[in-house]
C-alpha cells in the first residue's frame, strides 16, 4: 500500500496519524509507512508534527524494535519442559516403529511446530483460530503417516518423511504466523528469520550435547552408570526443550515478521556469513562446470553423487537466501550493484549444474523406472531450478532499482511450490507405490 496521500492530508491530524501507523504496523507494512512519512517530512520539513514523526521513527529504526519488550519466560519455560516431557516419552524403546527406530525421530517435527505455534499465538494473543487450525492439521498429518509407516511397513516412505515432516511443520509454522495471503516481502522475512531460529537452535543442541557429554563424564569418572531412563530424559527431554527457547530467544510475537530485528546479534552474523560464502561459492561452481566434462558419465551410474547434488542445490537456495537483505537500508547503497551480481552470477551456474544433475536423475528413471526417491527428488529439483530461473528472469526484467523486491517475491511465491508438493508427497506417497 502506498501511504504517501494519506500522511499528506494528516498533516495537522495527529490522531489520524497515529490510527495510519498502527493499521500499517498491523499489516506488516511499518517501513513502508517509514519511508513514505520521511518523504513527506523532507517535502515540509517546516511541519512539526512530521519533525515529531520523524524522530521518533528514525529511533525505531535504530532501535529496530519496539523498546521495553522482554521475552515472555513465562510462556516459554513451560511450553518447553512440556515438550520436553513428550519427546522423552516418544524416545522409549517400547514405541519403536520397523527398524528399531523410535517414534519420535518420525513426529518429532509437527509436535514442535505446535508448541512453537501455541508460543507465538499465545505470547501475541493473535490468530488463535488459524494457529488451532494450523496445529490439528500438522498433527493429523504427523497421524496419518504414522499409521502408514506402522501398518504398511514402507521403509522407504518411512525414510522420505524424517526429512518431509520438518518441512511440513516449518511451512505450518509460517501458515499460523502469515496465514495464506501474506504479502511478499513479509514471507520473505520470515524465510530470513527462520534461518536465524535454525542457526539458533542449532547453538543451543551444541551446548546441551556438551553438558550431557559432561554430565555422563563425570559420573563414569566415579564408575556410576547413569540409568538409560535418565540419558534419554537428558538427551531426547533435552533436545525437545530447544526449539520454544530458540524461537522466544530471536523472534518477538507481538511483531509481524517484517518488523523483527534483523540487524543485530546472529541476525548480523548470518547476512555477513551468507555474504562472505556467496564469492566462495561462485568460486567453486565455476570450477566444477570446468571438471565436468571430464566426469561426464559419473552422476548417470553413481547414486551418491545424485545425493551430492541434491545437498549442493538446497545449501545454494539457501545461501542466496540468506544473502538478500529484508530492507534496502540493511545494506550500504554503494555495495547493492555487487551483491546484486554475485547472486546473479551464482544462480546462472547453479541452473546449469542443477540441469545436468537433472538430465542424470531422468536418464537413471528410464532405465530403472521411477521409484519413490526418484520421484521426490526429481519434482525438488524441478521446483528449485524453477526458482532460480525466475529469479533470473526477474532480476533482468525488472533491473537493477527494484532488485532486492524482485528476490523477494520470487522466493516468496517459491514457498507456494515447496508447500504443494511436501504435502503431495506426504498424501499420495502411500498410494502410489
Amino acid at each position: 500500500m502506498d501511504y504517501l496521500q494519506e500522511i499528506r492530508a494528516s498533516y495537522n491530524d495527529p490522531q489520524r496519524l497515529e490510527d495510519l501507523y498502527q493499521a500499517a504496523c498491523r499489516e506488516g507494512a511499518a517501513d513502508r509507512f517509514t519511508a513514505d512519512l520521511l518523504a513527506c517530512y523532507k517535502e515540509s520539513p517546516d511541519n512539526l508534527l512530521y519533525a515529531a514523526w520523524y524522530y521518533r521513527l528514525q529511533r525505531a529504526v535504530h532501535d529496530e524494535g519496539i523498546p521495553g519488550r522482554s521475552v515472555n519466560w513465562k510462556l516459554a519455560v513451560p511450553l518447553s519442559v512440556v515438550m520436553g516431557l513428550i519427546f522423552w516419552g516418544l524416545s522409549s524403546p517400547q514405541l519403536d516403529l520397523s527398524g528399531h527406530m523410535p517414534y519420535l525421530l518420525l513426529v518429532w517435527a509437527p509436535i514442535a511446530a505446535c508448541f512453537v505455534i501455541a508460543f507465538v499465538t499465545f505470547a501475541s494473543g493473535q490468530h488463535r483460530r488459524r494457529s488451532l487450525l494450523v496445529g490439528i492439521g500438522l498433527l493429523g498429518l504427523g497421524v496419518y503417516v504414522t499409521l502408514f509407516v506402522t501398518l504398511s511397513q514402507r521403509p522407504h516412505y518411512q525414510t522420505l518423511m524424517m526429512f518431509h515432516l520438518p518441512l511440513l511443520a516449518w511451512v505450518g509454522a509460517g501458515l499460523s504466523i502469515l496465514g495464506l495471503r501474506s504479502e511478499h516481502r513479509n514471507r520473505f522475512a520470515f524465510l530470513i528469520k527462520s534461518i536465524e531460529v535454525f542457526i539458533t537452535g542449532g547453538i543451543f543442541l551444541i551446548a546441551g550435547g556438551v553438558f550431557v557429554s559432561i554430565t555422563v563424564g563425570m559420573f563414569e569418572a566415579l564408575r556410576v552408570s547413569l540409568p538409560k531412563p535418565i540419558l534419554r530424559l537428558l538427551m531426547a527431554g533435552g533436545a525437545g526443550a530447544i526449539p520454544v527457547l530458540a524461537v522466544a530467544t530471536v523472534y518477538e510475537p507481538y511483531l509481524s515478521p517484517l518488523e523483527q530485528k534483523f540487524q543485530r546479534g546472529l541476525g548480523r552474523l548470518i547476512y555477513t556469513l551468507m555474504r562472505l560464502l556467496l564469492p566462495l561459492t561462485l568460486l567453486v561452481l565455476m570450477a566444477y562446470l570446468l571438471v565436468i566434462p571430464f566426469n561426464f558419465m559419473e552422476p548417470f551410474r553413481n547414486r551418491e553423487v545424485l545425493i551430492v547434488y541434491n545437498a549442493m542445490l538446497f545449501a545454494i537456495m539457501g545461501l542466496l537466501l540468506g544473502a538478500t537483505p529484508v530492507r534496502e537500508d540493511h545494506l550500504p547503497e554503494r555495495h547493492h550493484p555487487l551483491l546484486r551480481k554475485g547472486i546473479l552470477a551464482v544462480a546462472i551456474l547453479a541452473v546449469l549444474v542443477s540441469l545436468y544433475a537433472l538430465s542424470a536423475i531422468v536418464y537413471r528413471t528410464v532405465l530403472g523406472g521411477i521409484t519413490v526417491n526418484r520421484l521426490a527428488v526429481i519434482g525438488w529439483n524441478g521446483i528449485n531450478i524453477g526458482i532460480l530461473v525466475g529469479l533470473i528472469y526477474k532480476q533482468f526484467k525488472d533491473g537493477p532499482t527494484a532488485w532486492i523486491r524482485s528476490l523477494q517475491t520470487v522466493f516468496s511465491v517459491g514457498t507456494n511450490g515447496y508447500l504443494v508438493w511436501t504435502v503431495f508427497l506426504v498424501l499420495a506417497i502411500p498410494w502410489l507405490f
